[in-house]
């Protein structure tokens, strides 16, 4: 196994090492922020460190957005749920604590189902929001976030 010609890890050490799902699907979340705020004419630039509390910084018309990209699958009712937390693992146990909304500007939600990124200003919102993607059952309209109302940058 090679990664851009160089031998990985595993091929090194001879370890078997599967892929880490979750950072996989965190990656592709990125990378389909980063296309579609490119073709919403940004410029996109990435931070040199994991450490951050977004993940790209998104810039156009002299004004810079941090972003914080997320993947997140649809629901068996049609909706995507977004929680404004970060959660994180270590020899402790894992850790559950509210984002700080000050240090983010936009939420961008990659849907795997439908292939579209989503765009939330968190300090328009509580500790979550919900997207719906399908029309509810009981074509409940009033109160109700319409995935598709948020699929360019406010």
């Amino acid at each position: 196994m090679e990664t851009c010609g160089h031998p990985t890890y595993a091929v090194l050490y001879g370890v078997a090492m599967q892929p880490h799902h979750t950072k996989n699907k965190g990656d592709l979340g990125v990378l389909k922020a980063q296309i579609d705020l490119f073709e919403q004419g940004f410029t996109i630039f990435v931070p040199l460190t994991e450490h951050c509390p977004f993940d790209l910084v998104a810039y156009k018309a002299s004004e810079f957005r941090r972003v914080q990209v997320k993947y997140r699958s649809m629901d068996r009712f049609g909706k995507i749920d977004v929680k404004f937390s970060t959660c994180w693992n270590d020899k402790h146990g894992t850790h559950m604590r509210p984002i700080d909304k000050s240090e983010i500007d936009l939420y961008c939600i990659y849907c795997p189902e439908t292939d579209e990124c989503y765009y939330l200003e968190p300090g328009n919102f509580g500790s979550t929001a919900s997207l719906r993607v399908e029309t509810p059952k009981n074509n409940q309209r009033t109160n109700v976030n319409f995935a598709s109302d948020y699929r360019g940058v406010p």
